[in-house]
């Protein structure tokens, strides 16, 4: 299962990416449904890329789990339960071409086990580089509240902080995992309740930063569950919003 794909910037994606790109997000959107994929020779014209660019993007989607390919049936899709969901490419297709709430609570559920647990590794095996990296993020979040900064992007850095604090190098692949959800995660609590909460975040760092494994875990909870809090009401809301109305 592939972890570590990169974002990709429009302006700096090769040809292959950009086929991978198209692609994808027409898989996601249910652009083949009931339909055959085309093959590579289809795809080829279809796009006007050589054969190695469509071969190489067709093995890219394959090993993200949202084609195979058969002797006899060529190119087929796979159902979304065979997609890779940990591959950052999959999830922000997911999550761009087919928005969710239960999609990203579900994210939010894995967080919840995932970040408390880094949080207490982080507050065990940070280093003074890792903890200044921590506490880079935290400081860019007090700027963007002065107006200076980004919120969302100050946000996330310190997130991703915390997993290159722990030193695991299972949770260093999963930064750009993290990354890409939490672009949609904290996007959508923020518009909820606001700029996110500093004092929180303090917690955590300063629990990381005195070595307190158990507070820190706890501070990071804390956190995670007050977004997962908001992320259910909408899911909660958005559901009750698409009800029928009843007949009188």
């Amino acid at each position: 299962m592939t972890v570590t794909t990169r974002s990709r910037l429009p302006g700096r994606m090769t040809l292959t990416n950009q086929l991978l790109e198209s692609l994808g997000q027409a898989i996601v959107s249910g652009e083949f449904d009931g339909e055959k994929f085309p093959s590579e020779a289809e795809i080829s014209k279809r796009h006007r890329t050589s054969r190695s660019v469509t071969r190489e993007a067709v093995k890219m989607l394959t090993a993200k789990g949202m084609i195979s390919t058969r002797p006899r049936s060529g190119i087929v899709t796979q159902p979304q339960e065979r997609w890779s969901l940990l591959d950052p490419d999959v999830l922000r297709w997911m999550l761009e071409r087919k928005f969710s709430y239960e999609l990203l609570r579900h994210f939010t559920e894995m967080r919840l086990g995932l970040e408390t647990a880094a949080a207490a590794l982080a507050a065990k095996y940070a280093t003074p580089q890792t903890l200044r990296g921590i506490e880079i993020g935290l400081e860019r979040m007090v700027a963007a509240g002065r107006g200076d900064g980004d919120h969302l992007a100050a946000d996330i850095a310190f997130h991703v902080a915390i997993l290159e604090a722990t030193e695991n190098p299972f949770y260093l692949q999963l930064d750009e995992f993290i990354h890409t959800a939490l672009k949609f995660s904290i996007r959508l609590t923020n518009r909820i309740k606001g700029s996110p909460s500093i004092p929180a975040h303090r917690r955590v760092f300063d629990a990381i930063k005195s070595g307190d494994a158990e507070k820190a875990s706890s501070a990071m909870a804390q956190i995670i569950t007050e977004a997962l809090a908001l992320i259910s009401a909408a899911e909660r809301k958005d559901r009750k919003s698409k009800r029928p109305a009843r007949s009188r």
